[in-house]
């Protein structure tokens, strides 16, 4: 998979072919634009590098800040001032940004430091991003689980220069910069300099050498030299006495010469930033080509995790958002900042409103050490801080996002331990599980049977839920005969009449995008909803089936616009999070057919190859992952250890699950899918051989690996409407 990845995919606004057909009837509000950037990253690592151009939302690129419609520019071009570090993964609005420590190779006075230069000759592979500047400087990133190493090829010149500005972070947006509290920085050796910045309340530390002999070694305040200074502090900036500040390595280039920059990083210290670099780069000098080879041979092994047979460009596409799904969040071991021991720390995940129904289920099934590790950082910082995060960033105080949802890491944890999986101390777990329910929207939860944001009705009842599943595993069956009502409280949100939820405010859509949620008791949202056929046919109004084409919202729309886009009560595709499971609701009604239509629909007609490939914000991997589960023909039902079952894009496919046992996808009948063709439906199905006759598995089916043979048609069958998908009580 590893040469089919295009990290470009996602850089630029939507440019996909024209809808056709039930796409059509989409109503996409939030911005048409993936919000990918094509830096180095790490699988999963704490740094990445890529171009700066202080563009919307990640610093690459040319667009404005947009929360709807189609992005504005800042700029035409592609246009840097140099390349910075902390780079955000297809989020949306996150408040604050990073880009921390930026590097602009030059060759002019460091007065212009901070110029815009055009560039030319991008190229970008997982771990390595590589452009030209126009004058005429080559530069090429790669990084490791927490360094960066930059290297600089310039052409001949008197004076060239590696300048490092320890003082720049954020965005070139109103509001977007981020003011350091305090800078440290000091040379230590020639070649050698470290130092430490405080950012919202994170100080985050560097040790840096180049490989410039013969070159001079400076640092620098407000754009003017100290020759022969050798430590800057600064123990209390303002925003209004702000200047820039960092270090700089000057003298004579001959054409081709190449200038190395390794940087270790670390949230504890500057000498714990040596060990990082150290570890991660082994005393080498240079290193850029051992580092580089290390961190794709790490992509290579994360992305050969799912193997799949089909043409060229599905395949770019395919891993792609693979890829995409495996850059966030940033695990940095014995890294945070805000308590002292050693253990798993994890930031950068923004938010878990966006990852917890895909990207956290796959990374489960693709690395099951990883998500053990993750859930025991989610632990630490619940006890270190009071409650679990929704959205979790390298600064103190973190975004919370509890506006987005509630209740998110119990659905997590939930699927963790039904699977049984080792490393994690459920004791321990369910208290934090218990506890965190009752803050915040949990209160009025308790207090009136509900809570608004209406939506978080539904997030605290099924979190009640999933920590009865907890409970129940630790035998604890008096929380479990607690639970048992709260997680029955789903049903306040709904308004009987008619079938969908009562009327409240919501976060980024109506009360229709959020009415259509894989519940643990769907049997009884059906019947709430009058039956079958009554569920059916407020799909079918949601997806736009019989609908008129709708027109997509331009640059910057107006009130007026947005309400009556709103108002029409349709899906929102994959351009945006609260309805991405909603598809797979025909399941429980005996209509698997329509899941065959709607998924088809949308991938093959809302993800494509190019800089807009990406139908909407890929919010740390959200979206990707849900493609990589859609185009598998097996979707997670978060929280519930359980996978529903729908026609694959491919005729086969593979995935290594945990990394030791296969789970093999196999179809008999396939016809390779067409952008506006019709969709394929499930005929028969068998399991190790033996026939399947539900539309969903067990997680432990596919954790343990094993075979599924899908017999697949051109008209919907009889395969999946009799026995629905289980409606689960704690019990």
């Amino acid at each position: 998979m590893f040469k089919h990845v295009d990290p470009f995919i996602g850089t630029s606004e939507t440019d996909l072919p024209a809808p056709t057909g039930l796409a059509a009837t989409w109503w996409w509000p939030k911005p048409s634009v993936g919000n990918t950037h094509p830096g180095a990253s790490y699988p999963l690592g704490m740094v990445s590098a890529c171009a700066y151009s202080g563009g919307y939302p990640t610093g690459y690129g040319p667009y404005d800040l947009s929360t709807e419609g189609a992005p504005p520019r800042l700029h035409d071009g592609s246009l840097a001032s140099g390349f910075t570090h902390f780079q955000q993964s297809g989020t949306g609005a996150i408040r604050k940004y990073y880009n921390y420590f930026r590097v602009s190779p030059m060759l002019e006075p460091l007065d212009v430091l901070g110029r815009d230069w055009e560039l030319t000759e991008e190229e970008a592979a997982p771990g390595y991003y590589a452009a030209t500047l126009d004058g005429g400087i080559r530069a090429e990133l790669t990084v490791g689980p927490k360094s960066a190493v930059h290297r600089y090829t310039f052409p001949e010149h008197h004076d060239a220069r590696v300048v490092v500005d320890f003082s720049m972070g954020g965005l070139k947006i109103p509001y977007g910069g981020t003011v350091p509290l305090r800078g440290h920085l000091e040379s230590v050796a020639p070649g050698i300099a470290q130092g430490e910045i405080v950012v919202e309340g994170a100080p985050l530390a560097v040790h840096l050498e180049c490989d410039v002999e013969g070159w001079r070694q400076m640092l620098w305040y407000d754009r003017r030299l100290m020759p022969g200074g050798t430590r800057l502090d600064l123990d209390h900036i303002r925003p209004t006495t702000l200047r820039p500040f960092g270090l700089m390595w000057a003298g004579p280039s001959v054409a081709g010469q190449t200038v190395e920059l390794r940087v270790g990083f670390s949230l504890r210290g500057v000498d714990q930033a040596r060990k990082n670099l150290r570890r991660d780069c082994d005393d080498r000098s240079p290193a850029f080509e051992t580092r580089r080879e290390r961190t794709a041979q790490e992509w290579r092994e994360s992305l050969d995790s799912i193997r799949i047979e089909t043409d060229d460009d599905r395949r770019q596409i395919f891993a792609t958002a693979l890829y995409h799904s495996l850059v966030k969040p940033s695990f940095a071991a014995d890294e945070s900042p805000f308590w002292p021991s050693k253990g798993p720390w994890v930031f950068d995940i923004s938010t878990m409103w966006d990852i917890y129904r895909t990207q956290l289920p796959l990374l489960t099934a693709l690395a099951p050490e990883r998500a053990v590790e993750l859930a025991n950082a989610l632990l630490t910082i619940c006890e270190e801080e009071g409650n679990f995060p929704i959205g979790y960033r390298m600064a103190r105080g973190s975004d919370r996002f509890s506006r987005q949802g509630s209740a998110l890491a119990q659905t997590f944890l939930a699927d963790l331990c039904q699977l049984g999986l080792p490393g994690i101390d459920w004791d321990w777990a369910l208290v934090h599980m218990h506890n965190d329910l009752r803050r915040t929207y949990g209160e009025d939860f308790l207090l009136r049977g509900h809570a608004h944001p209406i939506s978080h009705t539904l997030d605290l009842a099924f979190g009640y839920w999933c920590t009865a599943k907890v409970a129940l595993r630790m035998g604890d069956r008096a929380l479990v005969k607690e639970f048992e009502p709260l997680a029955a409280q789903w049903v306040n949100a709904f308004d009987a009449a008619s079938g969908l939820l009562r009327d409240s405010t919501f976060y980024e859509g109506s009360k229709y995008n959020y009415s259509f949620r894989l519940l643990h008791d769907m049997a009884g949202r059906i019947d709430l909803a009058g039956g079958d056929d009554a569920f059916v046919q407020l799909l079918d109004d949601f997806f736009g089936y019989g609908a008129d084409p709708v027109t997509q919202p331009g640059i910057d729309p107006g009130p007026d616009e947005l309400a009556a886009g709103y108002a029409l009560g349709r899906f929102e595709g994959l351009n945006n999070e609260p309805d991405m499971e909603a598809p797979w609701t025909y399941h429980y009604a005996g209509r698997p057919d329509r899941t065959a239509e709607v998924v088809h629909a949308i991938v093959q007609q809302q993800f494509g190859t190019g800089r807009g490939g990406l139908p909407g914000n890929d919010d740390s991997g959200g979206l990707s992952s849900w493609y990589v589960w859609a185009s598998l023909g097996i979707f997670p039902i978060a929280g519930q250890n359980r996978f529903l079952v729908n026609a694959p894009s491919f005729a086969e496919s593979e995935i290594r699950v945990g990394g030791e046992e296969t789970f093999f996808v196999r179809t008999r009948g396939f016809r390779e899918p067409e952008h506006d063709g019709p969709a394929q439906y499930v005929q028969s199905a068998t399991l190790n051989g033996a026939p399947l006759d539900r539309t969903w598995l067990r997680g432990d089916e596919l954790h343990r690996g094993g075979e599924l043979v899908l017999e697949l048609g051109d008209e919907p069958s009889a395969w999946g409407t009799a026995r629905r998908p289980p409606s689960t009580p704690v019990r």
